[in-house]
């Protein structure tokens, strides 16, 4: 068995390609036959070390969080899944180990995969998707008829609340680059900004101010919202931390693999309400090369990095 691990936190340099003897899944988890993995964002901050407080220095340690496959075998206490049942779901932090053949994950982290839903496209979605679910729901208390604001509209958090909000009724404006205005309108966003918007002739129109991506300014984020309104943003620095316990608007969110959760975002996926747009497949043999491009240049080609067997 093989899986891209490293043996010490730093840049891409570290990835490695290696042979290794996957664990028997334990109470409560299941050894999942990876058919497809998903890179994200935070997989290259936590190999160069930004969560050891979490991750720890025991090595080596394995690379990526999303994927979908086939269950091959349980654990003890499994109760909802079954060998042979295909799936898709996460891996705990400090555990990862996605971008390889097989994946040892709880029980709770994963669920059915839609049948009409391919493994390359549930794969996209685990990670983004449920951040923006609960940036929206959880802290932004999202309803029907409620305005939102994206910032950073086209990325992968943000497209996915755009989707979300679009599809529970709200109406949705946006931030992307000015070069893909019209691909955010496409996807529902109006009226569509620049990331360095002027916030007067959009102050006091929005429920819900959600920073999916980016720098946003306080003061032009508070400029849009309407009295009440929440302001959420997916991003954890120490200084939105400590805004979030203040007073006010201002809530961060650090997405958890509630089970159900993980089921609302399979569901709106394998029914097309939920997608991500992928823009590069490659087999496993060929992922070290293709994250590194992507972690280097990566802005360039929005879409999901895609890893599958080979």
């Amino acid at each position: 068995m093989k899986r891209i691990q490293y043996h010490q936190y730093g840049g891409p340099e570290v990835m490695r390609l290696e042979d290794f003897e996957p664990a028997r899944p334990g109470t409560g988890e299941i050894l999942v036959r990876v058919r497809a993995a998903a890179a994200n964002p935070m997989d290259f901050g936590i190999r160069e070390g930004r969560m050891k407080q979490v991750t720890g220095r025991r090595f080596p340690r394995a690379m990526g969080y999303d994927f979908a496959g086939v269950v091959e075998a349980v654990g003890d206490g499994v109760t909802r899944l079954r060998v042979g049942d295909e799936v898709l779901g996460g891996t705990p932090i400090k555990a990862a180990g996605a971008f390889a053949d097989v994946v040892v994950a709880r029980e709770r982290d994963v669920v059915h995969k839609p049948a009409a839903l391919s493994f390359e496209d549930a794969a996209a979605v685990p990670t983004v998707g449920i951040t923006a679910l609960q940036a929206l729901i959880s802290k932004g208390r999202l309803r029907a008829g409620h305005a939102v604001f994206v910032h950073s509209c086209l990325g992968g958090v943000g497209r996915s609340a755009v989707q979300i909000a679009l599809a529970r009724q709200a109406t949705v404006a946006g931030s992307c680059r000015d070069s893909a205005a019209d691909e955010a309108r496409a996807l529902g966003v109006e009226p569509v900004v620049g990331f360095d918007f002027d916030p007067a002739p959009l102050a006091r129109r929005f429920d819900i101010v959600l920073v999916a991506a980016g720098p946003l300014p306080l003061k032009s984020a508070r400029a849009l919202l309407k009295p009440g309104g929440r302001i959420v943003s997916v991003l954890p620095t120490p200084a939105n931390l400590a805004r979030s316990v203040l007073p006010g608007p201002f809530n961060v969110v650090i997405a958890r693999p509630v089970t159900e959760d993980i089921e609302t975002v399979a569901r709106a996926a394998g029914e097309g309400t939920l997608r991500q747009p992928i823009a590069r497949t490659v087999p496993l043999s060929q992922a070290v090369p293709a994250l590194t491009e992507l972690e280097q240049g990566g802005a360039g080609a929005r879409g999901k990095l895609i890893i599958t067997p080979g």
